[in-house]
């Protein structure tokens, strides 16, 4: 059986049988995928909580980012110094 088109020498495409064991997991393994693939490449909550925090309280972008570097470091301080009577 020849791999290539004759005319266009495009090799065939592969059909894939799946059946329905596959077609349930199927689901749940690109979205574990994706959120693992948006994670590596973005800024976590922490870091996004921690920089709006920043701003808000201070209005300056360098304390912003250098706390944004601190993540929920930064976030559970404020809450503790901040929030005293909440416990």
């Amino acid at each position: 059986m020849d791999l290539n088109n004759s005319k266009n020498n495009i090799p065939e495409k592969e059909v894939k049988i799946i059946d329905n064991y596959n077609t349930y997991k199927q689901p749940r393994e690109i979205k574990y995928y994706r959120t693992k693939q948006a994670v590596a490449k973005g800024i976590s909550f922490g870091s996004c909580l921690a920089i709006v925090i920043s701003y808000t309280a201070n209005h300056s972008i360098g304390w912003a980012i250098f706390h944004g570097c601190l993540s929920w470091f930064y976030v559970i301080y404020y809450f503790f110094k901040y929030n005293p009577n909440f416990f």
